[in-house]
């Protein structure tokens, strides 16, 4: 799976560097982001640059204008006092991908798999209702999906055919693919819309990677193009609601297109949903998992047990006794697992390195705290040997074991899983607005579907989003009277709420409103627009919010409704509405009051359920506030590149969720954490995206640093981050 999100870091680096050696005879293509009025500037550009040609311009979701040209006409589009950003096309290395060939053969032996049309419990196909995928392209030539294939657009390449990148093209991809096939695969595969109509819209070119802007040129085309939906497996570590792509979204949904995002592959610590799926009107998915047998490390003298999460791609870590247990750099691994720290070197190498030496299995151990899936698929000569990640901590646990013992063994046990929130699945809640997310849960574990070529079995909120999509073509298909904002309601109103081994209910900020029931949704009796109540951040001494609820009754006779009163929670009083009436196919407003003395209070996220009953039914509201403070990150997403068609000029972003009086970012040596020298300071920053530039004379000598992010938050408290910063000779 590829989706855009690091695991496991609340600060990343993304080192991304537009290309400046262009072959002088080729004409390339960029997107410029421009000020003001991009008919305007398609004039002037046509008047003064005659050898520029205008592709597309964007006005909907951004304003901008798509250019071909030869390298040397588009440079001098950087020097434009309108132009604010150069968006150009990135090149890979080459490599492929080993799919099944036959469905049968992806699920023979392994009942597991989750089949995307088993979560279809309707008798509705999706019929008539258009889905864009926004993603890596489709493999619109895969058996299984040209019949629902109608079309798209490539914001990659700027042309209209969104096939996923080839291996002449660069790192080849499949990732569309899959998630176009979990939405309305029709052939020897179904999926869960399998008559809805797909349309792709290639935003993520070689290797999975792309700009926000490549993104919402893409989503702007599909909203010119009439789709009814959009869906976004993708996204950033960004935990905001104002980035660029959370507002596009918000805006094609004031556009009237219902829009699906995966929250993100970062769990399972909170904080860590990231853009788009931050957008207050995203549909955000979590991952929910279906009960399983997993394997497990085990050591029996310490009763040490290890979680492991196979590399996508990899055969099935299926070891039946314990086996001796030795590092990589070992001279003998013949019959031995090998235990390799995670770094600058691709997984796929790790492991064909390893498995060259004669071991019979790889664990990566993570470089950061938490737990990460990498991916060893792609080479012509796939990887015959179970490959797994662990956590640093366990990781290094392992290494102590190896140094300890002369000939040190590990066990595989498997455990029985329960159903339940995918670990990897991101938890909210969204910093700033506060609001919860993921919205709504959706199968994200051993789904099978199309890939070029054939069929993989993958994981990830990439593959619940697409669930998502599929059922709200199910739903505009039963009712095509309904407004997007009822049928995100009625997905939300009807979700089943999910339990813990204790029989308590998972946090909201873990599973949103529960788990997705197409059937439940098409016949709910109630409809609740906003169940998920957020009340925001209590920085004084005593708070009133109010939410106003919107409840619509679907049925043909009036219904009687009634909240169940709170259990008494010091510092917390509730104001709620009696028992009131809603007519026969009409709706009412109701007010939900919460008083807060924070001072009575313990700091940080607070977070419950309110019941309201109809009639037997009982529908579970999710709320959340957060006293006074939390440990939510204050600083996320720093970027640091070379400013496009420039040799001299580099700009840095970096996104704030807090008042912060000033950041200054230091550099340090890697290995002896000695301090070299201040690489910038943003005094008085703004709470959202901070930017930058930064000249080339002032950037000090190229190399791998860390970088320690220092903020002075507006209470005079220091807060500091730290990660890596590479520099390259190059730049």
């Amino acid at each position: 799976m590829r989706y855009l999100l690091l695991t496991g870091a609340f600060l990343f680096i993304f080192m991304m560097l537009p290309s400046t050696g262009f072959a002088k005879e080729e004409k390339q293509k960029i997107i410029i982001e421009v000020d003001g009025d991009p008919a305007e500037h398609k004039e002037y550009i046509e008047a003064y640059h005659p050898f520029i040609e205008i592709i597309a311009t964007y006005d909907t979701l951004f304003t901008g204008l798509a250019l071909q040209g030869s390298p040397d006409a588009l440079q001098k589009m950087g020097t434009l006092d309108f132009v604010k950003a150069v968006h150009t096309v990135r090149t890979y290395q080459t490599t492929n991908t080993v799919p099944y060939k036959r469905i049968e053969e992806a699920i023979d032996g392994n009942p597991q798999l989750v089949i995307p049309y088993s979560l279809n419990n309707t008798r509705y196909t999706g019929d008539g209702i258009t889905v864009g995928v926004v993603d890596t392209g489709i493999d619109h030539q895969h058996p299984d999906l040209t019949t629902n294939y109608s079309g798209g657009y490539d914001v990659v390449d700027l042309d209209d055919d969104p096939m996923e990148t080839l291996e002449t093209e660069g790192m080849p991809t499949n990732h569309g693919t899959h998630v176009a096939g979990i939405i309305a695969a029709n052939g020897n595969l179904k999926g869960v819309a399998p008559n809805a109509e797909i349309r792709a819209y290639r935003a993520l070119g070689p290797g999975g990677s792309g700009t926000s802007i490549q993104v919402i040129a893409a989503m702007e085309q599909a909203v010119k193009d009439g789709v009814d939906i959009i869906n976004l497996s993708l996204g950033n570590s960004v935990n905001g609601p104002d980035y660029p792509t959370s507002i596009a979204v918000n805006r094609a949904s004031e556009l009237g297109i219902a829009v699906v995002i995966a929250n993100g592959n970062s769990g399972p610590d909170n904080w860590t949903v990231g853009a788009p799926a931050t957008a207050t009107s995203a549909m955000a998915v979590g991952a929910f998992a279906n009960a399983e047998k997993v394997p497990i490390l085990y050591d029996p003298f310490s009763d040490k047990k290890i979680d492991i999460t196979p590399m996508v791609g990899s055969v099935p870590w299926d070891f039946s006794k314990d086996y001796e247990i030795l590092p990589k750099t070992a001279e003998d691994l013949q019959g031995k697992i090998a235990l390799i720290p995670r770094g600058e070197v691709p997984f796929y190498d790790l492991a064909k390195q390893a498995e060259d030496k004669g071991a019979i299995g790889v664990i990566i151990y993570n470089n950061e705290e938490g737990a990460f899936q990498g991916s060893i698929t792609g080479r012509e000569e796939p990887i015959q040997i179970p490959v797994v990640s662990v956590t640093k901590e366990d990781g290094e646990w392992l290494e102590r074991l190896i140094n300890e013992q002369e000939h040190p063994y590990i066990d595989t046990v498997f455990v029985e899983t329960k159903s339940g929130i995918a670990s990897f699945s991101s938890r909210g809640p969204v910093a700033v607005n506060w609001e919860i997310k993921p919205d709504i849960l959706a199968p994200g574990t051993n789904i099978v579907s199309t890939v070029p070529g054939g069929y993989l079995p993958l994981q990830g909120t990439s593959m619940a989003a697409p669930h998502v999509a599929g059922v709200m073509a199910l739903i505009k298909e039963a009712h095509p009277d309904w407004t997007n904002k009822q049928i995100f309601g009625a997905i939300k109103t009807t979700a089943e709420r999910m339990y813990d081994e204790n029989g308590n209910p998972v946090e909201p900020v873990v599973q949103g409103m529960g788990n997705i029931n197409p059937k439940k949704a098409i016949e709910t009796p109630t409809i609740i627009y906003n169940p998920t109540l957020s009340f925001g951040k209590v920085n004084e001494y005593r708070k009133t919010e109010t939410v106003e609820l919107t409840i619509e009754n679907t049925t043909k006779q009036d219904k009687e409704y009634a909240f169940r009163i709170p259990k008494k929670e010091s510092g917390l009083s509730w104001n709620l509405p009696m028992a009131f009436t809603v007519k026969a196919g009409e709706k009412v407003e109701v007010p939900v009051e919460l008083n807060i003395t924070s001072s009575m209070v313990e700091e940080g996220i607070h977070q419950g359920w309110l019941e309201l009953q109809s009639e037997g039914d009982t529908y579970h509201l999710p709320y959340l506030f957060i006293n006074e403070t939390a440990d939510y990150p204050k600083a996320q997403g720093f970027e640091f590149s070379l400013k496009a068609f420039s040799k001299d000029e580099y700009v840095y972003r970096l996104y704030l969720t807090d008042e912060v009086k000033q950041v200054e970012v230091e550099l340090y040596h890697p290995q002896t954490l000695i301090y070299d020298r201040t690489l910038l300071k943003i005094d008085e920053p703004t709470i959202g995206m901070n930017e930058g530039y930064i000249d080339k004379k002032d950037l000090g000598a190229p190399g791998r640093y860390v970088a320690s992010i220092t903020m002075q938050l507006a209470n005079g408290d220091f807060e500091t981050y730290e990660t890596e910063l590479y520099i390259y000779p190059d730049l």
